[in-house]
Parts: C-alpha cells; sequence; structure tokens
C-alpha cells in the first residue's frame, strides 16, 4: 500500500536522476500506511580538518609529501641505519622541529575551526513536533523538520518556506554573510500554505517535496511541493529560489516563519560554497620547487664525484689500507658494490645541509605576517562602507608584484555603479531631465522632422511600464496606505539600474507603491491609485539579457511588460507594415537615441509591451506552470517558453542611466600603464558605452587609433571571410608600424610610435575562438593574439562571463605564461576571478560574490595602484631574496665540506671540529650575515637587532658551548676551542682577511653602482612620464 502511495505523488521518480523527497514534518502521506524514514545528512556543520584521533598521521602525511621535508626525513634513516660522520640529531633535531613548528600552528587553526563549527552546532532553534515549539540544538535538525525561526536569527539550515506572520506570505531576508548584498530581498510561500501560521496548524500539513539534490549556487534552486487533502489529492506548486531560504541568511523584518529542511549540515549551499575551491599556486613556490630539484642534483653530483674519487684514491694499496688504520676482517669480506653504496649515502649525509629544511616555514610565515601590512594599510579603508582590504590567501602576495595583464570589468569598477536617470525616448521623442509642472516630461527633440511630444497615452504607457517591470521592493519606516505616505517610500532591490528607472517615473509622476497581495499599487500623475495584478515575474538572467512582467489591470487587460538590452529588444519587435512610416521611424529614431546615449557614456535599456488574449494567456500560463514543474531541465524548458512570450512586442521607447566613473580610476590606469602592465576591460555592455568609459578613464588617449572587430566592421553574409580579411590587414599594419627591432631604439619607438587600441565584441570573438583553418591558411585565434600584443590597451564589449574567462584563459597560455590579474565587483565576473592567476574583487554594489570568490578584495579600483605597485613589487623583493639567500647561504657552508674532502682523502671527515674547522665555521657565519646587511635596502630597529644580534649570538653561545664539560656528550672536542682560538693573534688576521676577501666582490659592486648613479642623476634629460623598463617587455612596441 505504501509503495503505490509513493508512486502516486512520485511517478516517474525511477527515470529522474539526481532528486530527493522531503516529507514536510516527517509525516506519513496517510495516517493508515507505513512510513519509513529516509537517510539524509545531518546538520553538523564541519569545517575542521582534522579530528583527535587522525591528527599526528594526517598531518605527518601532508607535510612528509613535501620534497624537503621527505628529502631530510630519509637522510634521518640513513643516519640512524648506515655509519655516517655526522650524528642523526644533526638532521633530526631540525627536521623536528620544523615539523613541530608546523603542526603546532596547523593544529591551532584547526582548533579555531573546531570552536567555530561547535558554536554554530551547538545553538539552541525551535523545531515544531506534535505541534509543539521544542528546543534543539542545531546538529540535530533532520531533513523534513519543520523549524520556526524568529525575527533577526539566522537560518540554520536550507529551509522551504512554508509560511510567515505576514497575510501574503513574504518575509525579507538578508544574504550578507553569503553574497554580501545587503539589501532585503523577499522570499515567498507557495499559497496553499500561506495560512499555517502557528504550530497547531503547520502540525496537519501533510506534504512531500520532491527537489534537486544538493549543488552550491546559490541563486538556483528546482523543485516542486504536492499538498495532500483528507481526500489525498494531490495539489501540486512549483518551487524556485524564491521559496528557499538559504542557511547563514538572516530574517529581517518579519516576526517569525515556518519551513521545511530540504538541505541540511555540508549538503547547504553555504557549505558545499566552501569546499573544492581550488588551489593557486605562485609562480615563486614553482620556482622554490625547481631550486630544490635543481640543488638536489647537485648534491648527488657532488657525492657521486666523492664516491668516485675516492675509489680512485683507494685503488693504491698505502692509501686504501695505512698502517694506522687498518681495516677489519668484516671491512675485508664486505662486497664493494655494497660497500660504495654506503659510501654514497653517507657523502650525502654529509651534503645533505645543501637543502634548505627550514625554508618552507620560513617562507610561510614570512607570506602569512606580509599579508597584515595590507590589511593594515589604511589607504585602503573607505570610509563608506566603513571596510578596507581583505587578504584572502596570503599564498599568492609576491604574485602581485609580477602582473604582467590587468583584466577589468567595467560597471562597479571602472564605474560607481550608483545609477542616475538621466533621459529618456518614447515613441521616438527624446526627454530630458527637466521637468514640466503640467505633465511632468519635457521634450528636448524629436523623430526626423517632428517637433511635438509623443501622444500623452504613450508617456503614460512608458511610466506604467518603469513601475511594474522590475523586481523592485519597498521598504518603510511606518505602514503605508495610500498616496500620501509615498514620499517616506524606501526602494531596495540587487540592481541599482531597476531603483534608478522606479525613481526616474517618480520623479515625472508615476510612483510605484510597492506590491501587496500579488497587487502592484502604482500612483498617477493624477494622484490616482492603480492596482494590476502580478500574474508572472520573468526574472532576468544574462543569456537573454532582458526581464518582463505578465500584469492584469483592473478592467481585466493582460499586458507583458518587457525592458532589456537594445540587442535584445530590438529584435524582438514586432515588424511595422510598410505603409507604417511613422511607426517606423519612431523604431529607428529611437536606435539612435540609443546609440547617441550609448556613445554619451551612458547604460541604454529598450522597454516593449504586448497586449495579450485570454485565450493566449492560458496557453502561456499552462506553459510556464509546466516548465516552473519540471524537476529535470527547467532551465531550458523556461528558455523556450520565454522565447516563445517574449516576441511581436511594440516598442514603447528607451531609457538612458549614467554610471559615474569611480574616483581616481584613470589615474590608476595611468600609473598601470607606466609601470608597464596591460590594461584589458571586459564588460558585457554596449561598444559605444564601454568606448566613452574607455576614453574616461584614459584607457584609450585621443591619439589612440582603435581597430573594431565587431558585427558592425564585419558584415553578416560571408562574415569569417571578412573576419580573416580583417584580421591579415590588421596584423600587417601593425607589424609594419611596429617591425622586431633591437634594443638600441627601444626606448626612442616606446613614446614615439603610434598606439593603437583593439575593440571586439562577443559574437565577433565567438567566430575567432571557435574557428577552423577552412576559411585561411593561418589560424584565426594566432592571427588576434599578435594583434593584441601589439595593442596598447584592449576592450572586449558584449561579453558573457564564460568568455571573460576564455580571454584570460587564452592569454595565460601565451609563450612565457605571462602573469594575469582580473578585477570585478559582480556575479558574471567570478569565472575570470577564479581562472587568473590572481582575482581582485570589488567589494560593490552588486554583493560579494566576486569579494568571496577572490584572492584579495578591495573597496575601490584606486586601490589597485597601491597594491600591485607597493605591496606587490616589495612582496616580490622580500620573497626573492629570501629564498635566493637560503640556497646561498647552504651552497656556502656545504662547499668548504665539498672541497675538504680533496685533503682528508675523501674519508667523510667533517671539518668543524678542532680549531681548523671553527675558523672556517666563524668565517662563514659572519660572511653569510654580513652579505645580508649589504643587500639590506632599508634598515629598522628589527634589522639591526637580528642581524647584529645574530653575530653577537654565534660568539656568546661558542663561548658557553666550549666552556663547559657537558655531561651527556661522550666526547668534548670543542672544550675551550673557541676562547683558545680568539686568543691568538694569527687567527683573528685571518678571521678579518678571509671575511674582506670574500665580500670585496658585493663591496666593489656596491661602490660601482652607487657612484653610476650619483652620475646619472647629473644628467639632465627630459624623458616621458610614462616610461617604462618594462614597456617593451610588454608588448608595448
Amino acid at each position: 500500500m505504501f509503495r503505490r502511495s509513493w508512486n502516486r505523488f512520485c511517478a516517474g521518480e525511477e527515470k529522474r536522476v539526481g532528486t530527493r523527497t522531503v516529507f514536510v514534518g516527517n509525516h506519513p502521506i496517510s495516517e493508515t500506511e507505513a512510513y519509513i524514514a529516509q537517510r539524509f545528512c545531518d546538520n553538523r556543520i564541519v569545517s575542521s580538518k582534522y579530528t583527535l584521533w587522525n591528527f599526528l598521521p594526517k598531518n605527518l602525511f601532508e607535510q612528509f609529501r613535501r620534497i624537503a621535508n621527505f628529502y631530510f626525513l630519509i637522510i634521518f634513516l640513513v643516519q640512524v641505519t648506515v655509519d655516517t660522520p655526522t650524528s642523526p640529531v644533526t638532521s633530526g633535531l631540525p627536521l623536528f622541529f620544523v615539523i613541530t613548528v608546523t603542526a603546532i600552528k596547523q593544529g591551532y587553526e584547526d582548533w579555531l575551526r573546531h570552536r567555530a563549527d561547535n558554536e554554530v552546532n551547538k545553538s539552541t532553534v525551535n523545531i515544531i513536533e506534535n505541534a509543539k515549539r521544542v528546543k534543539k540544538e542545531c546538529e540535530k535538525i533532520k531533513v523534513g523538520d519543520v523549524v520556526e525561526v524568529q525575527a533577526d536569527e539566522t537560518f540554520p539550515c536550507d529551509l522551504i518556506l512554508l509560511s510567515s506572520c505576514t497575510s501574503d506570505g513574504t518575509c525579507y531576508v538578508t544574504t550578507a554573510s553569503l553574497d554580501g548584498e545587503s539589501n532585503c530581498k523577499t522570499h515567498y510561500a507557495v499559497r496553499d500554505t500561506i495560512a499555517l501560521c502557528t504550530a497547531e496548524s503547520i502540525d496537519t500539513l501533510r506534504a512531500a517535496i520532491e527537489c534537486e539534490q544538493p549543488q552550491p549556487d546559490l541563486y538556483k534552486f528546482v523543485g516542486r511541493i504536492n499538498i495532500y487533502s483528507n481526500s489525498l489529492e494531490a495539489v501540486a506548486r512549483s518551487l524556485g529560489p524564491e521559496n528557499l531560504l538559504l542557511k547563514g541568511a538572516t530574517l529581517k523584518s518579519t516576526k517569525k516563519i515556518y519551513g521545511v529542511a530540504v538541505y541540511t549540515g555540508m549538503e547547504t549551499k553555504m557549505a558545499l560554497n566552501y569546499q573544492g575551491k581550488s588551489q593557486k599556486r605562485s609562480a615563486v613556490e614553482k620556482s622554490i620547487n625547481t631550486f630544490l630539484i635543481v640543488y638536489l642534483f647537485i648534491l648527488l653530483t657532488k657525492a657521486a664525484v666523492c664516491t668516485t674519487l675516492k675509489y680512485v684514491w683507494q685503488s693504491y694499496p698505502y692509501n686504501d689500507e695505512p698502517w694506522y688504520n687498518q681495516k677489519t676482517q668484516k671491512e675485508r669480506e664486505t662486497l664493494k658494490v655494497l660497500k660504495m653504496f654506503t659510501d654514497f649515502l653517507s657523502f650525502m649525509v654529509l651534503f645533505n645541509f645543501i637543502i634548505p629544511v627550514s625554508m618552507y616555514v620560513t617562507v610561510e610565515m614570512q607570506k602569512f605576517l606580509g599579508s597584515f601590512f595590507i590589511s593594515w594599510d589604511k589607504d585602503f579603508y573607505d570610509e563608506e562602507i566603513k571596510e578596507g582590504a581583505l587578504v584572502n590567501t596570503s599564498d599568492l602576495n609576491e604574485e602581485l608584484g609580477q602582473v604582467d595583464y590587468v583584466f577589468t570589468d567595467k560597471t562597479g569598477t571602472l564605474t560607481e555603479n550608483s545609477m542616475e536617470f538621466i533621459e529618456c525616448c518614447i515613441d521616438g521623442y527624446k526627454y530630458n531631465g527637466v521637468t514640466e509642472e503640467v505633465d511632468g516630461l519635457s521634450r528636448t527633440d524629436g523623430p526626423l522632422t517632428h517637433f511635438d511630444k509623443a501622444d500623452k497615452n504613450k508617456e503614460e504607457l512608458f511610466l506604467r511600464a518603469l513601475c511594474l517591470c522590475h523586481t523592485v521592493e519597498i521598504k518603510t519606516n511606518d505602514a503605508v496606505d495610500g498616496a500620501t505616505e509615498s514620499t517616506e517610500l524606501t526602494y531596495v532591490s540587487s540592481s541599482p539600474d531597476e531603483i534608478a528607472l522606479v525613481k526616474g517615473a517618480k520623479k515625472y509622476g508615476f510612483t510605484f507603491l510597492g506590491t501587496r497581495n500579488d497587487c502592484m499599487r502604482v500612483e498617477n500623475q493624477r494622484k490616482e491609485i492603480e492596482e494590476y495584478e502580478l500574474l508572472h515575474t520573468l526574472n532576468f538572467d544574462p543569456v537573454r539579457r532582458r526581464m518582463s512582467v505578465i500584469v492584469k489591470n483592473q478592467k481585466g487587460d493582460i499586458y507583458l511588460f518587457c525592458k532589456g538590452a537594445d540587442s535584445a529588444i530590438f529584435p524582438r519587435i514586432q515588424i511595422p507594415e510598410p505603409e507604417s512610416t511613422k511607426l517606423r521611424n519612431a523604431i529607428d529614431s529611437t536606435k539612435q537615441h540609443v546609440e547617441r546615449s550609448a556613445m554619451n557614456g551612458y547604460r541604454t535599456l529598450g522597454v516593449a509591451f504586448k497586449n495579450i488574449a485570454p485565450d493566449d494567456y492560458e496557453r502561456i500560463n499552462r506553459q510556464l506552470i509546466e516548465a516552473k514543474m519540471a524537476l529535470q531541465d527547467r532551465e531550458e524548458k523556461m528558455e523556450e517558453v520565454l522565447d516563445d512570450i517574449e516576441t511581436n512586442m511594440n516598442l514603447i521607447g528607451a531609457t538612458a542611466v549614467e554610471d559615474k566613473l569611480q574616483d581616481q580610476a584613470a589615474e590608476t590606469i595611468e600609473a598601470l600603464h607606466a609601470a608597464g602592465l596591460k590594461v584589458w576591460v571586459l564588460t558585457g555592455d554596449k561598444m559605444e558605452t564601454a568606448k566613452s568609459t574607455c576614453y574616461a578613464c584614459r584607457l584609450f588617449q585621443t591619439s589612440t587609433e582603435l581597430l573594431e572587430l565587431t558585427t558592425k566592421t564585419i558584415k553578416e553574409c560571408e562574415r569569417k571571410d571578412r573576419l580573416h580579411e580583417l584580421l591579415i590587414e590588421y596584423r600587417k599594419k601593425l607589424l609594419r608600424e611596429f617591425p622586431k627591432s633591437t634594443k638600441r631604439n627601444c626606448k626612442k619607438r616606446a613614446w614615439t610610435d603610434q598606439e593603437y587600441g583593439l575593440i571586439i565584441d562577443g559574437a565577433t570573438l565567438s567566430l575567432i575562438l571557435n574557428s577552423s583553418q577552412e576559411c585561411g591558411s593561418s589560424n584565426y585565434k594566432s592571427i588576434f593574439l599578435q594583434i593584441c600584443m601589439k595593442c596598447t590597451a584592449v576592450l572586449c564589449c558584449r561579453m558573457a562571463p564564460l568568455q571573460k574567462a576564455q580571454i584570460v584563459r587564452m592569454v595565460k597560455n601565451l609563450k612565457g605564461s605571462p602573469i594575469t590579474l582580473s578585477i570585478g565587483d559582480g556575479a558574471n565576473d567570478v569565472s575570470m576571478i577564479l581562472e587568473s592567476h590572481v582575482g581582485i574583487g570589488i567589494k560593490g554594489k552588486e554583493g560579494r560574490q566576486a569579494a568571496r570568490n577572490s584572492d584579495y578584495s578591495v573597496p575601490k579600483f584606486k586601490h589597485l595602484k597601491k597594491l600591485l605597485l607597493a605591496h606587490g613589487h616589495l612582496y616580490y623583493v622580500r620573497i626573492a631574496h629570501l629564498v635566493q639567500y637560503f640556497f646561498y647561504k647552504n651552497l656556502c657552508f656545504i662547499l668548504p665540506q665539498f672541497l675538504y674532502q680533496f685533503f682528508c682523502g675523501f674519508s667523510q671527515q667533517v671539518y668543524g671540529n678542532w680549531t681548523f674547522g671553527t675558523i672556517v665555521f666563524t668565517v662563514l657565519v659572519f660572511t653569510v650575515t654580513l652579505k645580508l646587511a649589504l643587500d639590506t635596502r632599508f634598515w629598522t630597529w628589527i634589522n639591526h637587532f637580528v642581524i647584529w644580534g645574530s653575530l653577537a649570538f654565534y660568539v656568546f653561545f661558542s663561548f658557553f658551548w666550549g666552556g663547559i664539560i657537558w655531561p651527556f656528550l661522550k666526547q668534548q672536542r670543542m672544550y675551550f676551542v673557541f676562547a683558545q682560538m680568539l686568543s691568538s693573534v694569527s687567527t683573528w688576521l685571518a678571521i678579518v682577511f678571509l671575511i674582506f676577501i670574500s665580500l670585496f666582490p658585493e663591496i666593489l659592486l656596491i661602490v660601482l653602482k652607487t657612484v653610476r648613479r650619483r652620475s646619472a642623476r647629473n644628467l639632465n634629460l627630459e624623458l616621458p612620464m610614462l616610461l617604462s623598463y618594462k614597456h617593451i617587455d610588454s608588448g608595448y612596441s
């Protein structure tokens, strides 16, 4: 019986993959039928990496995956098992120290994660059981439990909203902890459960939810709820993102809600979003591993050379077995091959310190502590948002100083993303922002030779469209009832564009008063309240590039209002009859207005509508419901339905919204150009709008010659042939202008040659990236890259998010593997941020998706200048000196040991014992430390303390170690050696002389550089301000 009931409400489930069924309240559908509870993930959040039991083995395994750690482990085991010239303590103690320090650091960080997890998992929540509120720990929530959430509380898991304290079943939510958006979003309950506002009533609900399996997309959810009455007749309703309350979001402006848990614990969208993020590695880290391999090869070579020469030396009998060192019988019987292998291992142990064991820990600490310099920088603090810079990963600090290409978004990155309604075009007539008292609109010009205004009905229809076609919500201080309170309205939306349009309509006399019981209320110019029943909202998406609403007025007429990018609206306009001259003129004039507005740098949108007959609406409604109810391929089915609905529309007009340039954006781009970086702008905006912004921010100069690869320059017919011709033409032009040259005339051409800029749109880029060699012998992509390398700046407009990532990937794979950086502020920039070597998110007004997925986040674009040219440069200098100094220091200490073997018959003796070894070691310590002092550029008290303190500590420790007879040492080889050595004048002379000879080349080089620098200052040469030593290497010539 249970199986039949299961099949009744879950028909076709066996044919679907990746769905789950959740019983609301974990109640069976029928009281007479058996119920078997399903098994789902519990609600515990686990962000920690280790447990008490697996910490030691797991941490050791991860640490010994590093080449240096594993190498020293092998050396230590060799010292323990084989007779070697050095004690196992010499390699075991440093290795133990490094492993211990790293384990303590990682253990402490994991303990903090455990503590944070427990705070969440042990928090108290209210669950409805048997019509009563029961307090439980958050980790005990099960899928299917009905949870009550109070105002200002955080949702403990992913919930489907069942009801709220409001009569229309809505609630307001902020998702700042998820995507950084602080504005309130509205979520809805299905109409059949709105009335269940108490624990008693919600417990009577019998329903089953079918939804997709957990996936990390915060803005996607596909499901349906089957509600059963007493007759077991199911009523199915579709569920989408507007019904899903995400874990981590906060309930605002709503007293309480009831929701059913669908995803819990590590299956919530929040948890899935923090898993599986790819780990980026810096170029320096990769080079360190290369250095280690090179030095390991040097070590093997030294050991092999010494082993070979030892047996060449011992080929003479008097060297093989001298009278003072006779072999035992066992040594004589040992196989020569085995003895050679043992000697090879002994030499490896003798020279093992050529590999720096502590370098990894030092580099990690340097990166970790260095990252605080960014967070502490007061210049990155923004007074508007009260935040500074944030470092999400410290592994890429030095990468900031090696960037070759900067890929930037336009809206919200170069611009403020603070929209202001500037002008509009209605039925071909342009209206500016000047308000007339009579009708609220002021005309500035008209189509062609017409100088009268648009029809009054068309004006009102246009303003109604702006008031109805949006997802703006109302946030008020007091209850609003009627037009008299309309001045107190505060508009909130995830899109600044929509708020600007609604405010623009309000300025012209049409005020949006909010939505009540699925009715949108508008106050017209005559102060009358108009109500429109909201039937469907067809939300905006980056593929369609438009959004629509279907509404019904009080007379019963049904309208579709649509707004979107002009490229998405104009092709869907109903083509007028040939005799409709006025209509054609209006469309052409609107297109001209859009072009002019875009050239002025404004963001433009087209606005259209159409009447829907009742019969057509029944068909449309049925198709929309069917598509929304689909659990599989819902997006594709919705796309087909929307594509069919949004056709044959009537153009009303267009809008122009201004997005101001960010403060110091132009200066920042100039500074990046001066440093030799190439800046590319990747945007989804129109070419004209993006071009105007590029001129304003000085990416393009007035003298820059622009090369265009757009749909305008490529004819629709034979597009590939025309594209191939343009690519060849541009390449020849640039190669003729910038022939390969020698370094002698590089600087001269750096400022005398003509600068070129490239503009390409998304459609043309698709042709290039997906091209074959059918249309020519040359590869489109190869020619395109050659053109890009010769241009000073590149503008890519009409870009989809995936195309932005393709552009970055294409440049990353260039010869020489240039370092790329992407910066953006919106969700559409996440793909290129993750693709580039370094991703930077702007804490902007489009949410925090970009900042959340970035490696670094800053409040404004202007902060990129100091981040790269100051912090990035210094990080790279520090890490480069650190790594090179480590290898230099270890090589200095090992080279004398290697040379000493030629004087001891390759007997694997250590030179460090007795007076000779102490003198050599003292010279080495002072030499490498003073070399560090010579390389120091900026002296602080910390530098003085570390450098001179190290030398003082060495002297003190040598006196201390050799001045006491240590009971745990079998041999007191160093007893009183250091003190006796320093009592000799010849020893002092030898130490000072050897140190001076070792450092003399370095001192001489510093003196020559200083003299050359001073002589260069005396030359009064007038050089351009933007000249850079990286000009030629970055492709500017």
